[in-house]
């Protein structure tokens, strides 16, 4: 009969009753392999005596030396049973042999039968299903041309139980087999009959009084099975989060003031059934205290300890909470560090007043040594310089240590981009007490992309994109990009670089070629899309930028650029001229070819964590540009931006503040040019339209009574942009945890608040009915004079600085077909004109 193992469960634990079984079943799988017919049994010593020679058969891979080393046997040796038995139990801890067998002829000639044990050929899994056969042999020890033997095989056993016990399978069984091969090999076949995921039916808690059992469990990672939750492994029973549960519930006393709270027991016991677990825990809450007197000493003489009182946040009488006692003594640690204690020893001491139920605490900062940088070790790149990473330390060699300074270098070499989420600096202890060793260990990720993508947007319709960028060139930290795309509403090519170090120095220095042709559109009676006009814009850019100080830099740019404006002029001229009655004289006044030469600067204030995924910290650009330094375009445009990061509430989230306003105004009592202007929509003012925001000239046809027409599906609407605009947003972004990050997903809901306003649409049009008969009515030049002809009014609208708002929901989703963007965003607050939509998405598919 094989070797059959089954996991379960007892109170507490399921290990002992694993092991039993392990011990219990050894013999069975021995049993499968064949034994030699019995010999006769040999002549046993009763008196002892002298070997006079020994040998060996049974042998088939191992030497007879060999096998005579693992015994204390030799020619001319006295020996006795007591040694034979010896010779034995040596031979079979070998684990080299399945059999032994000693025969004494009586006279000294001792012969050692072995039977050997077999190797194995092949190790095979069979019934793997719910967990990963890789998973399952990262676990398994035995392998191909190992010699098998019962303990690896029971050990293994153990260990593939166990993962099942760690993914909630307590009901999984394992069976090993062996099936005989020639030449004494054999294939190990490991059975497994999975079972059911073990959940956990209820949930019992005993000695609470303070709080109910919903509360409690609200606290509590696990949760009781119920039908409704079938996207959670929560309700999964694991022991690990058992005991975490009892964590947590220590915690939720401790922070509500229960400094004598504990877990008398956790219980564990499988239902009837076998298939769940009923949970059930006693506690003992035991008295709320509140604290009493609150104090900081300090034994550094540099550290003046009234001064650090400002950081104690607990005040006497405030319920006691052993995570403000955490959180003070990492804020009282940190702020040390800035000092240069790289390892400061801050312990609070309690003194509990039971009579009064009061925790009088604390806080000793122990004299530490102040501590220097003796090193700056960089592990693990192999494609980025080394240089490229200690350019971002703000530490070197025999700096004072800055606790402040070590996390800043975190942050700034995480915002590369080169490496993997969560970068840490490790401090180490030096070769003196005075010294401290830091050590970054990087993991490189791809920096380098070449994609080929098609799409389609609610924005752009059908997407072709063709791009190629290195955003570490070299291992230099260049960038390197070229890239291609077109759709219905643009087209364009671009190619860049950017040298960040220019000469060894902190000086970036970067230059951009491109070629554009935008089409732009107006909504006609039935919601069609019509192009109205096209602009061609051909130029380059180049720019540079350096940092002032750790958290300010600048940058400067300068930019030519060739544009050419142009409408279809089978649709809108007349006479050889653009006409205002068919195009409306925003489009009219914007024809034409036109060279701008800029020259700007930007200010930039950036303390974020991370640039790509920031979880912190803050950013604001101050930008102005001056177009007028020779071409025929003349304005000043000025943009302000600033986001803000910070955790909410110890959690994952993420609140994102952020702002923007703008404002452009034309020299030399130039009007600004429709291209020139702002506009505000999709996607950066979510809950809108594609320039839904602002400014906008509308065409109403005329019904037969010469008044417009209500109906918005027979309206033509021409957003013709603002000189001024704000925008606003708060956004929380949402964790999933690890599975999450995984699948690339980062869902989030927001308020986004705007407005766009101030323009100069030129002189409204408006044309009258022409009825089929009878007198004309006066028609302005240009205006359709046949019969029949429908006349229209213009409008201009939604010129206000009244705030748009609206709200929503999105995530994005790096999908392996591509980068994946879905919003779903009410637009509760409109003015005239605006144009709103419920739903957006963005999707690209590589091939």
């Amino acid at each position: 009969m094989p070797l059959q193992v089954t996991g379960g469960a007892v109170r507490g634990s399921a290990r002992p009753l694993l092991a039993l079984a392990l011990l219990c079943s050894a013999a069975p799988l021995a049993a499968q392999l064949p034994r030699p017919t019995p010999a006769t049994p040999p002549a046993m010593v009763t008196q002892g005596g002298t070997v006079r020679s020994l040998r060996v058969i049974g042998n088939e891979r191992l030497e007879p030396e060999t096998v005579l080393s693992y015994t204390e046997l030799a020619a001319g040796q006295a020996y006795d049973r007591e040694v034979l038995d010896r010779a034995l139990k040596d031979l079979f801890a070998s684990e080299l042999f399945a059999d032994v067998r000693i025969r004494d002829d009586g006279e000294g000639n001792l012969t050692i039968e072995v039977r050997e044990n077999p190797v194995i050929n092949r190790v095979i899994i069979e019934g793997a299903k719910r967990v990963k056969e890789d998973k399952i042999r990262e676990e398994i020890r035995v392998a191909p041309r190992q010699i098998f033997t019962r303990s690896r095989a029971r050990a293994d056993v153990a260990r593939i139980l166990e993962l099942y016990r760690r993914s909630g399978r307590f009901a999984a069984q394992v069976e090993p087999k062996i099936i005989q091969l020639e030449q004494n090999r054999v294939d190990l076949v490991f059975e497994i009959s999975e079972g059911p995921k073990s959940k956990i039916r209820q949930i019992n808690i005993i000695g609470n009084e303070r709080y109910d059992d919903a509360k409690l469990r609200g606290e509590m990672a696990s949760r009781q099975a119920r039908p409704f939750r079938i996207f959670t492994s929560r309700d999964t029973y694991d022991p690990d989060r058992l005991a975490f549960d009892q964590q947590k519930l220590r915690q939720f006393y401790l922070t509500e003031g229960y400094a004598d709270f504990r877990v008398v027991s956790a219980i564990a016991e499988l239902t009837p059934d076998r298939r769940d677990f009923i949970v059930t825990y006693v506690l003992e809450e035991g008295e709320r205290y509140r604290f009493g007197e609150v104090g900081l000493t300090s034994q550094i003489r540099d550290i003046d300890a009234e001064a650090f009182k400002s950081l104690l946040p607990m005040k006497t009488g405030d319920w006691y909470n052993a995570k403000l006692i955490e959180d003070t003594i990492n804020q009282i640690t940190e702020t040390v560090g800035l000092l240069g204690y790289a390892f400061a020893d801050v312990r609070p001491q309690f003194r509990r007043d039971r009579s009064a139920l009061t925790m009088n605490v604390t806080f000793v900062i122990n004299e530490v040594p102040r501590v220097y940088v003796e090193s700056v070790t960089i592990n693990g790149n192999t494609i980025t310089a080394d240089d490229v990473i200690r350019r971002e330390f703000r530490l070197v060699e025999g700096d004072a240590f800055n606790s402040f300074k070590v996390k800043r270098s975190r942050d700034r070499i995480q915002s590369l981009g080169f490496f993997q989420e969560k970068l840490e600096v490790q401090q180490k202890p030096g070769t003196a007490p005075d010294k401290v060793a830091l050590q970054v260990d990087v993991e490189e990720r791809p920096t380098g992309s070449i994609q080929v993508s098609a799409g389609y947007s609610s924005l752009e319709k059908l997407i072709l994109n063709f791009a190629v960028e290195q955003r570490n060139f070299r291992g230099r930290a260049q960038n390197l990009r070229f890239a291609v795309n077109w759709s219905q509403f643009s087209r364009g090519i671009d190619l860049g670089f950017t040298e960040p170090y220019l000469f060894g120095r902190n000086l970036a220095l970067g230059a951009d070629v491109f070629r554009r042709d935008f089409s732009s559109f107006r909504f006609g009676g039935q919601g069609e899309r019509i192009d109205t006009y096209n602009q061609l814009t051909t130029g380059f850019q180049v720019r540079t930028g350096f940092p002032i100080t750790e958290y300010w830099s600048a940058s400067a740019r300068y930019g030519l650029t060739f544009d050419n404006v142009t409408v279809d002029e089978a649709l809108f001229f007349t006479d050889g001229q653009c006409d205002p009655i068919k195009a409306g004289r925003f489009i009219c006044d914007a024809l034409g070819k036109y060279t701008t030469s800029l020259i700007g600067y930007s200010l930039a204030f950036d303390s974020l964590d991370n640039r790509l995924r920031p979880s912190r910290g803050q950013r604001l650009v101050l930008s102005q540009d001056y177009a007028g330094l020779g071409g025929t375009v003349n304005y000043l445009r000025s943009r302000l931006n600033y986001d803000r990061y910070r955790r909410l509430f110890g959690t994952g989230l993420v609140l994102n503040l952020g702002g923007e306003v703008g404002h452009i105004f034309g020299l030399d009592s130039e009007e600004i040019r429709l291209t020139d202007r702002f506009f505000l929509g999709e996607p950066r003012f979510r809950g809108f339209d594609i320039r839904g925001v602002g400014p906008r000239v509308i065409r109403k046809p005329l019904l037969a009574d010469g008044t417009p027409n209500p109906d918005e599906d027979t309206w033509a609407n021409d957003s013709v942009g603002g000189r001024i605009y704000y925008l606003g947003r708060a956004e929380i972004i949402i964790p999933l945890g690890s599975t999450g990050d995984e699948l690339g997903l980062r869902p989030s809901a927001y308020v986004d608040v705007g407005s766009l306003w101030r323009s100069n649409p030129g002189p409204l049009v408006s044309c009258p009915n022409v009825p089929l008969e009878g007198e004309l009515p006066p028609i302005p030049p240009g205006c359709p004079s046949e019969r029949g002809s429908i006349g229209f009014q213009e409008f201009y609208v939604g010129d206000t600085a009244s705030p748009r708002i609206s709200v929503g929901v999105g995530v994005n989703w790096n999908s392996p077909f591509g980068p994946f963007r879905i919003d779903i965003a009410k637009a509760i607050k409109q003015a005239d004109g605006d144009l709103d939509q419920l739903f957006q998405f963005n999707v690209g598919t590589q091939f």
